[in-house]
């Protein structure tokens, strides 16, 4: 049975997609604000993820910069935000699809079907902890042991080179991802973070084994 994780503060609608998901074979759970949402990701990880933009605590943007961290589960936006600046920005940051309420169900309920059909031929997540030389990095809380204070650039650099083990991340792909599609060619920004990180990570900053260049091409996490 697939997971739907629906997170909103409307209590009305939580109610209704709960009872509409629940009646076509869905399991839900859901959460009120980012903290709880976050929270229950990185406890049990859904199959997707529902969720409004407008909550209390966090912006659903930083829910979703956060969950792109170490997790790739489908993430769907179901919010009032109907601007065309608002969609960019959370399509940009990692959300899977956008939809605007007032919404249709069966609407939604065929983008869910969607994202989990695209989920089916995905890679396995990123592990929450990973080892990096005598660190262990725990993605979703942000935190190094031993204590290590990363910039959030440095966090999301380490954190798109983390989440594909052994493969070459491009240059401009990472470029894209961190800075956005304007920065595609600023390649002495990325020259810059990759030597504050190994020299915070690498047990020998000139030498490093785990954090690797690609001349000419982009960076390697080698495990």
């Amino acid at each position: 049975m697939n997971r739907i994780l629906v997170v909103d503060d409307e209590s009305q609608l939580l109610r209704a997609l709960r009872i509409n998901l629940r009646a076509r074979a869905y399991e839900v759970e859901t959460a009120r604000d980012g903290a709880a949402a976050l929270a229950a990701v990185a406890r049990r990880p859904p199959d997707v993820v529902v969720l409004d933009l407008g909550l209390p605590d966090l912006d659903g943007i930083e829910v979703i910069t956060g969950l792109r961290g170490w997790t790739g589960v489908p993430i769907i936006v179901l919010s009032g935000r109907a601007d065309a600046a608002d969609k960019v920005q959370a399509l940009d940051a990692g959300a899977d699809d956008y939809v605007t309420k007032p919404f249709n169900m069966d609407e939604l309920l065929a983008r869910i079907r969607a994202a989990l059909r695209h989920r089916t031929g995905q890679a396995p997540q990123t592990p929450r902890q990973i080892t990096l030389g005598n660190h262990t990095i725990d993605l979703p809380a942000h935190r190094i042991t031993p204590a290590v204070h990363l910039t959030p650039t440095e966090w999301k650099i380490l954190t798109v080179l983390l989440r594909h083990p052994g493969a070459l991340v491009e240059s401009q792909r990472l470029l894209t991802e961190v800075w956005g599609p304007h920065y595609r060619t600023e390649t002495d920004h990325l020259r810059f973070h990759i030597a504050q990180l190994r020299r915070k990570l690498e047990p020998d900053p000139a030498h490093p084994r785990y954090l690797l260049t690609e001349v000419g091409l982009g960076y390697r996490y080698q495990p």
